[in-house]
C-alpha cells in the first residue's frame, strides 16, 4: 500500500445478494462479506466494496485513500480547506475518516496502521 495513492472504492446497495449475484455473474468478481451489512470484492482490478442503505443512490462511488498515518492527513485535508464528514473510526481492518474537497466531492482515507 502507498500514500496518497487510490486504494478502494466503496459503493452503495440495495440488496447485497442481488449484487453480489449480479457481478459474480456478469464480470466473475469475488465477495467477502463483514456482517450483514457490508460486502468486498475481489477480482476487478481494484479492491473494493459495497454497504447497503435504504436512502435513494444518488452518487453512490466512494473513492478511498490509502495513508499510514489517519491524523496528519486529516490535519492537511482542512488545512487545504476540505472539510471533514466524518470522524476518524473503527472497522475490521483499519480506520478511516470522510471528507469533501473544496468542490464538495466526498473521499475518504484509510489506514491499516
Amino acid at each position: 500500500m502507498t500514500n496518497n495513492h487510490i486504494d478502494y472504492i466503496e459503493f452503495k446497495a440495495h440488496d447485497l445478494e442481488k449484487i453480489k449475484a449480479f457481478y459474480n455473474q456478469v464480470f466473475g468478481w469475488e465477495f467477502t462479506d463483514y456482517g450483514p451489512t457490508y460486502t468486498s470484492f475481489a477480482k476487478s482490478g481494484i479492491y473494493g466494496g459495497f454497504e447497503t442503505t435504504q436512502e435513494p443512490i444518488i452518487n453512490g462511488a466512494l473513492i478511498v485513500l490509502y495513508h499510514s498515518n489517519l491524523q496528519a492527513v486529516q490535519g492537511e485535508v482542512e488545512k487545504a480547506g476540505g472539510s471533514i464528514t466524518k470522524a476518524i473510526f473503527s472497522f475490521p481492518g483499519g480506520s478511516r475518516f470522510h471528507f469533501k474537497d473544496p468542490s464538495g466531492n466526498e473521499l475518504a482515507v484509510w489506514s491499516d496502521k
